[in-house]
């Protein structure tokens, strides 16, 4: 599902998918998302989960290698997960997303 009704999110889909897959990229994100969590506060639930998402990931694999098809699965999982971010939805269904997102781990 592509929905992508979030300005915000869009712009942030479409630096990430622009980019290698490596740590660098998620730990820019990282930062994109603090600044998106800045200039948008009703975005701080989603910017926090995904930082803290990424935040494991980039602990788990900060100093080791990092295999290239564990880092290709990560990051398919983070645009597809940013991609599904719809926040002009009901609030049941981001309530629903939320919780989706909050389960995420890429490292799997």
């Amino acid at each position: 599902m592509n929905t992508l009704h979030s300005e915000p999110y869009a712009e942030l889909h479409g630096w990430l998918s622009s980019q290698h897959p490596g740590l660098r990229t998620f730990k820019i994100f990282q930062h994109k998302l603090a600044l998106l969590a800045a200039d948008h506060p009703e975005q701080r639930a989603v910017c926090r989960l995904l930082h803290g998402i990424i935040n494991s990931y980039v602990e788990e694999f900060d100093e080791a290698p990092l295999p290239t098809a564990t880092a290709d699965r990560a990051y398919q999982r983070l645009l597809r997960s940013l991609a599904e971010i719809d926040c002009a939805a009901e609030p049941a269904r981001q309530l629903g997303n939320l919780n989706r997102l909050a389960g995420l781990v890429l490292s799997q």
